[in-house]
């Protein structure tokens, strides 16, 4: 099968594309460094130099093309442009669709995130059912959603679109923005991270990297166009994680617990210097309110339609560190 990989130099795009070659697939790459592209894959891959604004260079690379896997996306905290995140993530995905659409492609798998769901408000996992919110904290999830809507949109002229939207993801690979929860195993481990935000008892989910893998090529194979597919791993608090990174690894190390509003004046004061240094911050003040905020997630739709498969946290974390 041909298959055209967007993001392909990412966390997940990378592993992605790995998986992909072995399965014997033909892969195509659209990337904006050959350099960075030829360190991962060689001659490998086929690659198209370009953004996701290049409307003749993503015609080039989907002509022809059986499968799209669109994961190229803005997830930064902040920008100096103020716009990039809606360019990359909703016009960006908009050129995607319309060439694939134009050139008749069999299938789009759009990777979306957990993120667009709100917060849980009881004690049950949120769902692919979940009304969601009119109004978001933060640019990624609101242009993450708008992208969704676009997906669905060209499901309803005749393009087979499958929205894959998996959380927070970790385990051997880049160690990059898009890899955090991995470099703050890693941090932990090393004894370079001793802090818990707020009471620890906030709910987050956990899905090791191969899985996700796995999910985007089970949505492929299996997934229903215009349907989302939640591809997540372990629901658990930040005492529980770091808990089982300390069982895992043998390593205890005492933790603090950083009150919000501690958190939340350093963010503070970390977007003021961003917007006066143009540097990016580490924390954003919407940001910080979502450490806060219970996301557990289910994995029910996923493992029942698409035959998903889950690597318990424990299990993961050590194949992290083996890894």
């Amino acid at each position: 099968m041909k298959c055209l990989v967007t993001g392909a130099t990412g966390f997940i795009g990378n592993r992605l594309v790995e998986e992909l070659l072995k399965l014997g697939n033909e892969v195509l790459i659209l990337a904006r460094s050959k350099e960075k592209a030829n360190k991962m894959f060689g001659n490998r891959v086929a690659f198209f130099d370009g953004s996701l604004w290049d409307l003749d260079v993503i015609d080039d690379a989907i002509r022809n093309c059986d499968v799209v896997f669109h994961l190229a996306a803005f997830a930064n905290i902040w920008s100096k442009d103020k716009m990039l995140a809606y360019k990359t993530n909703v016009v960006g995905t908009k050129n995607i669709l319309e060439a694939a659409f134009r050139n008749k492609v069999k299938k789009v798998v759009f990777t979306s995130s957990a993120a667009v769901f709100p917060p849980a408000k009881n004690e049950e996992d949120i769902d692919e059912t979940v009304v969601l919110p009119e109004k978001y904290m933060t640019d990624y999830e609101t242009t993450k959603t708008q992208a969704e809507q676009l997906c669905i949109e060209y499901c309803k002229k005749g393009l087979e679109v499958v929205i894959v939207n998996p959380p927070r993801v970790f385990g051997p690979g880049l160690l990059n923005k898009s890899n955090s929860v991995t470099i703050l195993i890693k941090k932990y481990i090393s004894g370079n991270w001793r802090l818990i935000p707020g009471s620890g008892r906030s709910i987050g989910n956990y899905v090791f990297i191969d899985d996700v893998v796995n999910g985007h090529i089970l949505a492929m194979d299996n997934g229903i166009s215009g349907e989302k597919y939640i591809l997540g791993g372990t629901n658990t608090s930040f005492n529980g994680f770091f808990e089982t990174i300390s069982k895992v690894s043998g390593k205890n190390y005492r933790l603090f617990h950083l009150p919000f509003s501690v958190i939340l004046a350093v963010s503070k004061l970390e977007l003021f210097l961003a917007e006066t240094t143009r540097k990016e911050p580490l924390i954003t003040p919407p940001w910080a309110k979502r450490y806060l905020q219970n996301r557990p997630v289910s994995n029910k739709k996923a493992i029942n339609d698409l035959k998903y498969t889950v690597t318990p946290l424990e299990e993961g974390i050590q194949k992290r560190l083996n890894g």
